[in-house]
Order: C-alpha cells, then structure tokens, then sequence
C-alpha cells in the first residue's frame, strides 16, 4: 500500500511517516516546509500540487492543517482557505485518483463550547454523540472539513474516516495559568485523565483507521487515552478531582507527594474513547495508569517515538509572554 501524508514536517506527520517506513510500507510526505519526511514541497491550497502528488497512493492521511494557535497569527481567510479550501483538493484529488480509504485527522477542539459546563454543573462527558459548539474558526474550519469527508463518502463512495484527537503537542502548556502553578511533566500527566494523549497511540489509531475505511464508510472518532472515570463519575470531578482520581488510582497519591506535584482540583470534561476501541480495535497504551507505573520506576511516561519526533513548536517567531502569541 503507498500511503500519501499530508503535513509530513508536522508533529503528527512525521510519526506517521516513520510509523509507516518502519512497517515496510510505501510513504509520500507532503508539506509547505521541507523536511526529511517531506518528498514534495507545496501547498494543500494549490489543488494542482495536490492531484500531481496523489498519482499511485492507495490510501491518504490528511493531516495538514492550520491549528489552533495560529489563531492569532492567521487571518480568519487563510484557515478557510487551508482548512477548508485545502480538504477539498484532497478529496477531489482522491476521487479522481480512484484512493481506496482517506483518514482526515481532526481535533477535540471542533466541541468548543461544549467543554465547559456552567459554574456548578457536573463536568462534560465528551463523546461522539455531544454536538460541537465551535468557539473560533480553527473550529469551523475543522468541523466543515469533516462534513466535506461525509459528503465525499455519501456522494463518491470515498472511505473517510475523522480521527478527532486531543492534544498530543510536547510544548509547554498554551496557558500562562498552568505553566506558573504546574511543572511541565505535572501538567501532562494530568492531562492523561481526561484530555491528552501520547502521539505513538495517534499513530496507531490512524494507521488502524485506514484498515477499516472500507468497511465502516464514514465515522468520526474521539481519540484520546482512556479515562479511569465513568459517567457517573462527572459531578464529583467539577467539585473535588483528587478524590475521584484516589479513588481508581491510589498510588497516585504517594507519587504525587514524592515528587512535589499537585492534581487538578477540578475537571471540567472527560473524553472518551470508547467508541475508537470498540470499531477500530484500537488499544492505546500510554494512559494515566501507565504514566503513573514508568514514574514510580524512574522511567519516562511518554513513548519512545515522542522523542523521536520531539517538539516543532507552531510559529517560526518566538513571543514575549512564552510559547505562543497572545
């Protein structure tokens, strides 16, 4: 199979493109910068570039996006443009290329509003069913780039799969907030509960995704690691997390303490991925639990090809108030 990945110099580009070299498979990166992992330079936007890159792949991995902290370096017509313009020229160009399944990775981000409940009210159970209220145009973008997939597979019978991840970035924190109360690896591993997940596991869901293109047609997948919690769980979590987070995994406390780390005090969401594990098969490794055992043995929590691929950061620039504009 020739696998075509668009973003290849991204975070998750790049994992896919050695994930896929490693399997012995055939791998075509694409991306505006270029990079050991990219064999063609351009541009999504430019739907020529797109469909000359698209001769002989099997199957595509939509990658390539513009996220959310571009935001504030972005106009709003450069993410339509990217982010909406750009999914078009790759699935006509799939189309007209006859590619057997695309897996278009999306974003956690598209539920937006719907994340954090009001003042007092129980934290969100997210799964699929919860309808994305979008609260910026990375959002929009991602979420009309999702219906454009529905679109092609209803209308062109093309298999298209939407893998929405939550955040797997190895940068600090994107809030000042958390940055001054949490050391870095403290924050992450929290995030483990209800909100991030390891990019080895990203891979493995894609990589499985476009496997079962075929036969599921369209579908949209959460894909993040798998919470302790259950929905029951949601009230306690807004009001006193550490308790909830004792009460399925009492050693936490112990290796918290050794280390001088804090819980979150409160969740706002939970994310689940149940639905990924159940029609994928997808079995993602590097939860809170797995964090909790390579800390206590003095082992990194995170996955080998995390530091392979390492932090890429999303701006050339550098900022006065740390890793992104504000």
């Amino acid at each position: 199979m020739n696998v075509l990945v668009t973003g290849s110099a991204g975070h998750l580009g790049e994992a896919l493109m050695r994930s896929l070299r490693a399997r012995g498979l055939e791998a075509r990166g694409i991306d505006l910068r270029a990079s050991e992992f990219t064999d063609k330079v351009g541009s999504i936007v430019d739907a020529g570039f797109v469909d000359r890159c698209m001769h002989g792949c099997d199957a595509v991995i939509h990658a390539a996006t513009l996220h959310k902290p571009h935001v504030a370096t972005h106009a709003r017509q450069e993410f339509v443009d990217v982010n909406i313009s750009g999914t078009l020229n790759v699935l006509e160009a799939c189309v007209a290329h006859r590619v057997k399944a695309l897996v278009f990775t999306s974003t956690t981000s598209t539920f937006g509003a719907a994340l954090v409940p009001p003042p007092g009210e129980p934290a969100a159970w997210i799964s699929e069913d919860v309808r994305p209220v979008p609260k910026n145009i990375y959002g929009v973008t991602k979420i009309a780039a999702e219906d454009l997939c529905e679109l092609f597979q209803r209308k062109q019978h093309l298999p298209c799969l939407v893998l929405r991840t939550s955040r797997f970035f190895p940068e600090e924190d994107d809030s000042a907030d958390t940055r001054a109360s949490y050391a870095d690896a403290n924050s992450k591993v929290n995030e483990l509960l209800y909100r991030r997940v390891d990019i080895q596991d990203v891979v493995d869901a894609h990589l499985l995704a476009l496997d079962k293109a075929p036969s599921l047609g369209f579908d949209k997948f959460i894909v993040s690691a798998t919470p302790p919690f259950q929905p029951a769980d949601m009230a306690r979590l807004r009001s006193d997390a550490p308790g909830v987070v004792e009460q399925y995994c009492p050693s936490y406390v112990a290796e918290y303490r050794r280390r001088g780390w804090r819980m979150l005090p409160s969740l706002d969401r939970v994310y689940s991925n149940a639905k990924a594990r159940k029609l994928l098969g997808w079995q993602p490794r590097y939860d809170f639990a797995h964090a909790l055992e390579q800390l206590r043995q003095e082992q990194d929590y995170r996955s080998p090809l995390t530091h392979a691929v390492g932090a890429k950061g999303y701006h050339a620039e550098t900022f006065e108030h740390g890793p992104y504009p504000v």
